[in-house]
Parts: structure tokens; sequence; C-alpha cells
């Protein structure tokens, strides 16, 4: 009978030493906090407000990149327009030449010769046609004769004393200038007018270079 008292004893140590080692872990878990929780560490504060820092870094590259899209797509835009409104530049400007000899052809006919009516009358009609195209690709003559000396659209071959003109003004047109749209196509050639003082040219003359 001796034996099994000591096995009820050894039964006994080894359940009262389970419930000490519970009551310790209890009051470690209650130093915790009043909600069991601990606070957090210093290194998620930081690497939040990193996070953040990062997040706002990105929005703003993330609007300059729209920005520059819009801009970039309001650039392409304009110079599409250009390449559409100006495809045709280069035929026009050589067509002004064709402009030019018809004009001469009409100019120096002879209105005493009713032969040469009719190649006038064609020449004229053909001459006619053409400023219909230049009209439909939006080509319009420069207003030079009788208008202010204006050198980004009028180009001064010579200079003539004119005691009837304001000097600086346009007397003579040598060839026509043209505008297409808002650009200048050509610029007319032309001769300006000065005053003179005892043959000296005004302050105010025009540079025949310009």
């Amino acid at each position: 009978m001796a034996p099994k008292k000591k096995i009820v004893i050894e039964e006994e140590s080894d359940k009262q030493a389970q419930e000490e080692a519970s009551e310790v872990a209890v009051e470690e878990n209650d130093t915790d906090g009043p909600d069991g929780d601990a606070d957090p560490p210093k290194d998620l504060e930081d690497k939040l407000a990193a996070a953040q820092e990062q997040a706002k870094d990105h929005h703003d590259r993330m609007l300059r990149m729209a920005a520059e899209l819009e801009n970039y797509k309001k650039r392409t835009g304009r110079e599409l327009e250009d390449m559409r409104k100006f495809a045709t530049e280069n035929l026009l400007r050589q067509l002004l030449t064709v402009v030019d000899n018809l004009e001469r052809a009409i100019a120096s006919a002879s209105t005493d010769n009713h032969n040469d009516q009719s190649v006038v009358d064609g020449v004229a009609l053909t001459l006619a046609e053409i400023n219909k195209i230049l009209e439909k690709h939006h080509v319009t003559p420069v207003e030079a004769l009788g208008a202010p000396f204006d050198p980004a659209y009028h180009q001064a071959m010579s200079q003539e004393e004119c005691a009837d003109k304001p000097p600086n003004t346009v007397v003579q047109e040598f060839q026509k200038g043209y505008l297409m749209h808002d650009r200048l196509l050509r610029p007319a050639m032309v001769v300006v007018s000065k005053n003179s003082q005892n043959g000296q040219p005004s302050e105010k003359s025009v540079d025949t270079n310009a």
C-alpha cells in the first residue's frame, strides 16, 4: 500500500506547479495595459509617415504627368492644324508666279487692237479662275499701294521723293504680296515715298534694305 500513496503525492505536486505557472502568466498579461495590447512600436509610426510622404510624391508626379500630357495634346493639335492649313503653301507660292505673268499680259495688251481682245479676254478668264482657287485656299493680297510702309508685309525696293504723299508711304507696287490665312506667303515689292530737304532724305525715310 505504500507505493500507491507516493504516486498520489507526486500528482498533487504537479497540479500545484501548473496552477502557479498559470497565475504567473496571468500577471504578465495584466502588465500590458487595461486592454491587453502593447503600445505600437516607434518604427511602425516612422514607416507610416514615410508611406504617406511617398504617396504624396506619387500624387504630385501624377498631376504633373497629366498636365504635361494635356499640354502635349494641345501642342500636337496646333501642329496638325497648321499642317492642314499650310500643306499647300509651296504649291500656291509657285502659282503666284503664273498670276503675275497673266496680270502683266493683260496690262500690256493693246486696247486698240481688237484682234487681240479675244486673247485678252481668255487670259482674264484664266486669271479669274486661278484667283478663285487662291481664295478657296485662303490666299489674299496684301494691302500695299497707298498704305503706310510695313516691313512685316512690304519689301522696299527703292525710295521716291513725293510732295503729295506722307513719308514712308507705298507709292508704287512692283509685285503684289499675298497672305495665306494669317501667314505671309510673299511680301509686296514696293516703292516708298520720302521727303527731301535740299536734296537730302529726311530722318523718317525708310531703309530700302529692310
